[in-house]
C-alpha cells in the first residue's frame, strides 16, 4: 500500500530538518511550482511534495471521476499520505483549492497538522448575491469558461493560464503555468474545474481548529481582495498577511514575499 500511496501522488521527501512542512499545488499545477520554496527552506525543515491525482506526475490511472468529484477526496489522499509517512504536527501550505483540502484533512485528524498556510485559498469561487458573498465569477462567467475548456481545452489553457498568473511583463510566468494546465488530461481538467469552481466550503472554516495563516495579495482574477478578509473572519484561529503581489500564484510571481511571510508567521509561533 505504502509505494502504491508515493506513485499515486508522486510524493517526493526533501530537506532534513525537526519540522516538517507540506506543500500542495493548486489546479492545473504541480509540485514543482514549490521549488522557489524548497530552495529557501530545505536546509531547515523536512519538505513534502506530491501531486494530485491527475496532475503533474501523479499515477493517472489512480484517476476516477466518482472518488474525485469533491475535495474530500483530496483530503482522502492527504491523510493517507500523513499516514504512510508517518506524520504528524506538519505545517501545511496549500495553494488555492489546495487550502480547503487542509481544512478538511485537518477537521478530520487535527493532530497531523500544527498549522495551515493558505495561499490565495477560497471556499467558493462563485458569487453568492443572496448573502452578500463575492467569489469572483458569476454562474453566467463560469458557465462560459466550462464551456471554452470543454470546446477546445488547450486553446484555453493558453488563454486563461497568462491572465491567471497576471504579472503580463514576465510571460515566461504564463507560458509555465499554461504548460502544466495542459500537460492534464482535458477530462479530467474539466472534471477538477467543476469540482473547484462550484465547491462551497463556507460552512468548513468556523469548525477549523488549527491556527492558520492566510496569504493574500491584490489583483487576482480568481480571488477577490474579500475573499482573504472573508477567511479570516471566519477561521477562528486565523491570521493574515497581506504581500505585495499581482495573480494567482504569487508563490511563483513573488516568491520572496511568500516565502518571508511563511518564514515570520512561523518564527512568531514557534
Amino acid at each position: 500500500m505504502g509505494q502504491a500511496i508515493r506513485k499515486r501522488n508522486n510524493v517526493q521527501v526533501l530537506g532534513s530538518g525537526r519540522d516538517t512542512l507540506i506543500f500542495a499545488h493548486g489546479f492545473g499545477s504541480e509540485q514543482s511550482a514549490w521549488r522557489h520554496q524548497v530552495k529557501a527552506f530545505q536546509d531547515r525543515y523536512r519538505i513534502i511534495l506530491f501531486d494530485h491525482v491527475g496532475c503533474g506526475g501523479s499515477d493517472f490511472n489512480a484517476y476516477s471521476p466518482q472518488r474525485y468529484s469533491g475535495v474530500h477526496a483530496y483530503a482522502e489522499d492527504l491523510l493517507e499520505l500523513c499516514e504512510e509517512l508517518k506524520l504528524s504536527d506538519t505545517i501545511f501550505v496549500g495553494h488555492s483549492f489546495s487550502g480547503m483540502v487542509g481544512v478538511l484533512a485537518a477537521m478530520v485528524e487535527p493532530r497531523r497538522f500544527r498549522q495551515l498556510v493558505f495561499v490565495k485559498s477560497t471556499p467558493r469561487l462563485l458569487d453568492d448575491p443572496e448573502s452578500g458573498y463575492v467569489g469572483g465569477f458569476s454562474r453566467a462567467e463560469l458557465d462560459a469558461f466550462f464551456d471554452a475548456m470543454a470546446s477546445s481545452y488547450h486553446t484555453w489553457a493558453s488563454g486563461f493560464a497568462p491572465l491567471a498568473m497576471g504579472n503580463p511583463e514576465r510571460p515566461e510566468l504564463g507560458q509555465e503555468f499554461a504548460r502544466t494546465l495542459s500537460s492534464m488530461r482535458p477530462d479530467i481538467a474539466l472534471a477538477l474545474a467543476r469540482t473547484i469552481f462550484q465547491y462551497d466550503h463556507r460552512l468548513d472554516l468556523p469548525r477549523l481548529k488549527v491556527p492558520t495563516l492566510i496569504i493574500h495579495s491584490g489583483e487576482d482574477l480568481a480571488v477577490p481582495n474579500p475573499v482573504g478578509e472573508y477567511m479570516a473572519r471566519r477561521i477562528p484561529l486565523a491570521r493574515m498577511m497581506t504581500i505585495a503581489a499581482r495573480g494567482h500564484l504569487p508563490h511563483l510571481s513573488a516568491p520572496e514575499a511568500v516565502n518571508r511571510a511563511i518564514d515570520t508567521y512561523l518564527h512568531a509561533t514557534a
